[in-house]
């Protein structure tokens, strides 16, 4: 592992200029999106992408996403763009949606993780759009920690999670949505979601006029699609509301974390187990998603053994956060 000296956190006026200027001598910069931070790099240097995977520790055969500036990019990239390319682009970019298209041939497969297609969207946080406008190339950016770990959704994560690994970290807040895009596949003659994300199938089948599918499961290699993934230090276990009321003082014993969202859970937790150590989370899905990957983060930091979460409703918009949580689990 080649090392940097230090990894700087990039704050104040000049952040931005000076992410742009490391981006551009081949580094590795940690960016915020709306959905995770993501560890870019210039895809169009191939030095500079494997960096990439040297930090992550992430298999070489495991593709890119990669982030460009506007819609025009869609053609540096890829090629037999469909128009359902361009009417997505265009109702849902910029934003957590990644596009799967056919590799343009002169694409290295070292983006694509050998495969002929590649990843493409447009964030929309306004940090890292000020970047890609002012390199107006394509970053390569999965999410900024090592492999298969949580995600990170605040600076502080990749600081500790990949200090030392890369030059720098801009920071931009919290993020938006706190999980990765919604991946769709735009190559075959139906288009089906391989990553479920922010964007729901019943808001892409709305925009294509055409119903999107979201297969259970698929073997397709996409970024997110490995059984155990997304995961914390300590081992975590999912609980339906029923089996938490029924073994509550059991599973209170030991060093265990509870993450609750339902009020009637909490506050028969309160009256039965004072002394058990839990967190509440919100019971929305949207909310819930955005603090999911950094409240495991906080509990992880208290040392625990064990985080139990509350099942979530298994409905289609919790498909994205159910999705998180079972590979988190796995």
């Amino acid at each position: 592992m080649s090392q940097v000296s230090s990894t700087v956190l990039l704050t104040g006026d000049s952040a931005v200029s000076q992410a742009v200027a490391l981006l551009q001598n081949g580094e590795c910069v940690a960016l915020p999106t709306e959905t995770v931070y993501g560890l870019a790099a210039d895809a169009t240097n191939v030095d500079a992408v494997g960096k990439i995977f040297e930090a992550k520790g992430r298999p070489k055969n495991h593709p890119l996403i990669i982030h460009i500036p506007d819609v025009s990019h869609l053609e540096k990239w890829a090629k037999d763009i469909p128009q359902s390319a361009y009417l997505l682009a265009n109702t849902f970019w910029p934003g957590p949606l990644t596009l799967l298209l056919k590799k343009a041939d002169h694409v290295d497969n070292v983006v694509t993780g050998g495969l002929d297609t590649i990843g493409l969207r447009m964030p929309s946080h306004p940090l890292f759009l000020s970047v890609l406008q002012q390199l107006n190339v394509g970053l390569a950016a999965p999410s900024a920690n090592p492999y298969k770990q949580l995600s990170p959704t605040i600076a502080e994560q990749v600081m500790v999670g990949l200090g030392g690994k890369i030059a720098a970290v801009l920071e931009g807040g919290a993020c938006e949505y706190g999980l990765e895009s919604t991946i769709i596949d735009l190559v075959g003659d139906t288009p089906r979601i391989l990553r479920a994300g922010p964007i729901d199938s019943d808001a892409l089948s709305l925009a294509l006029g055409i119903t999107v599918s979201t297969p259970e499961e698929h073997t397709e290699v996409v970024p997110g699609n490995v059984k155990a993934h997304y995961q914390p230090k300590a081992q975590l276990q999912i609980l339906s509301a029923d089996q938490l009321r029924t073994d509550m003082h059991t599973l209170a014993q030991g060093n265990t974390h509870f993450v609750l969202w339902s009020d009637s859970v909490i506050e028969q937790f309160k009256s039965d187990v004072p002394s058990a150590q839990w967190s509440k989370i919100p019971s929305d899905a949207l909310a819930f998603g955005r603090q999911l990957y950094v409240t495991l983060y906080q509990v992880d930091k208290k040392g625990v053994d064990n985080i139990i979460v509350e099942q979530p409703p298994e409905t289609n918009e919790w498909r994205a956060v159910n999705d998180r949580l079972s590979r988190a689990a796995s």
